[in-house]
Order: C-alpha cells, then structure tokens, then sequence
C-alpha cells in the first residue's frame, strides 16, 4: 500500500501545530510527518491522530549530531534510543538521520566510515525496537551547502555496509534530481534499501505540477516496484496549503491508498 504523507512543518502553517493534523485528516490522509520531535507537543500530536485515526509516517532524530565525526557515536545510540522511546508512544516505526556537515581537512573516507560506523553501532537498538533508521542524503547546489552526504550512490554503499535491515535510505525526489536526476532507474534498482520517500517538485521544491518533475508517472513506477511505504509530501507550498496539496492527490489518484 503506497500512501502520501504531509510534512505538517510546512504544509498548513497558518494553522496551529496539532490542527494540521484535522486539515489532513478532513483531505483524506491516512498519515502525515515532521521533523524534529523535542520541540512538539507529542501528548496533543498523540490526541489528534486518535481522534483522526491517523498515523504519524516519521519523525528525525537530533538533526544536529554530526555522525561524521567518530566522537559523536555515542551520543547519536543515546539520541537513536531516546527516539526511539518516544516514537513509541505515537507508534511511529521511521526515523529520520541525517549526516551533519561534511568536516574540513578529513579525507571523505574516514567520514564515511565514522556514517557507517555510527550506524552499525545504532542498528541493534532498531532491530530490537522493530523500528527502521532512514538516512537522507540532501542537495548541496541550493539547499544545503556544505552537508556531508549528496548523492544516493554513496547512500546506497552506506546502508549496504551497515548490514542491517533495520537501516535504509530516505530517498528525496526533490534532492535527487538536483543532485543527480535518473530517479526512476536509480530507485527502481535500489527500492530494497528505501525505506522512505520525501517529494517535492523542482525548481523551487513547491507543490507536484509546479516544475519540471513527471510525479505522476513517478509514483506509478515506485509503486510497481512493490515499495509499499509513504512518500512524504515535503514541500513549500505556491497555491493555498488545500489547492496545494490537492495537487498532489490527483498525481497519485488510483496509484496511492
């Protein structure tokens, strides 16, 4: 079952935090997601997707952790564990880690190792908590000079050296086709290390329809792949957040539950 999930950070933000999730709700939303979990009210987000019968797809772990750094692998099994006990109380099963930035004067190599690293060290509390770690490589050329991981092909190598099924890729549309573009044969080869998708159109990361990116036939070839996960809607929206959003609906009518 391939589903859309709204990114409540950005999408409904002249409404209050938890209300995004009755906007959603009322849009015919089974899910929706957000980034960072220390600052939300998670009691009122844990009442409101009762209310709706909602699911939270994902939320990230401190995205401040550099784990490019061997020094941080200990604090980031600390954060992945505290994550972890919280995602719990929303029945949340993915869980977003990002890499930090890359660090100046240390070989690309020693940096990945201290990613993978971290990782395998993180993977036994996963596969015990029945949770799965996603790591998101983003775009360097507009969004976010200077982090250390860009492309999915080092993401893949990254995931297969940590050996662990509890450990996969978020694959971003919107980062990806400005990285490297070929979305479709990159993901359709690599859909046994996604374990969730964010999506946005490109330029500007707004609304499906806006840009240059087919999303239609996107979400048809991901879902035919067997991928029976969430594409998290992660974009700024151009049209009221409704309209917008709508956008998105009609590309995945008929492929998308």
């Amino acid at each position: 079952m391939l589903r859309l999930s709204p990114c409540a950070e950005i999408i409904f933000r002249e409404l209050e935090f938890t209300d995004r999730i009755d906007a959603y709700a009322k849009m015919g939303f089974s899910a929706c997601e957000f980034w960072g979990w220390k600052n939300k009210d998670m009691e009122g987000i844990l009442r409101k997707i009762e209310k709706n019968r909602m699911k939270i797809s994902s939320f990230g772990i401190d995205p401040f952790l550099q784990i490019v750094d061997p020094k941080n692998k200990g604090a980031f099994v600390k954060a992945v564990e505290e994550t972890i006990t919280a995602a719990k109380k929303l029945s949340v099963t993915t869980l977003i880690v990002t890499t930090g930035k890359e660090m100046a004067g240390v070989p690309r190599q020693a940096q990945h190792e201290s990613i993978v690293n971290s990782l395998k060290a993180a993977a036994p509390a996963a596969e015990s908590a029945g949770v799965t770690l996603v790591l998101e490589p983003l775009n360097i050329l507009v969004d976010h000079k200077g982090y250390y991981l860009s492309t999915s092909l080092e993401g893949f190598q990254v995931i297969k050296e940590t050996g662990s099924k509890s450990v996969k890729l978020l694959y971003d549309i919107y980062h990806q086709q400005i990285t490297e573009g070929n979305i479709i044969q990159n993901v359709a080869e690599n859909i046994g290390l996604i374990g969730h998708f964010h999506s946005a159109d490109v330029p500007g990361r707004h609304e499906f329809g806006t840009g240059e990116l087919n999303y239609r036939n996107i979400i048809q070839k991901i879902k035919e792949t067997g991928f029976s996960g969430y594409i998290g809607l992660e974009f700024l929206p151009l049209k009221p957040s409704k309209e917008a959003l709508q956008s998105c609906i009609d590309a995945g009518k008929g492929v998308c539950d």
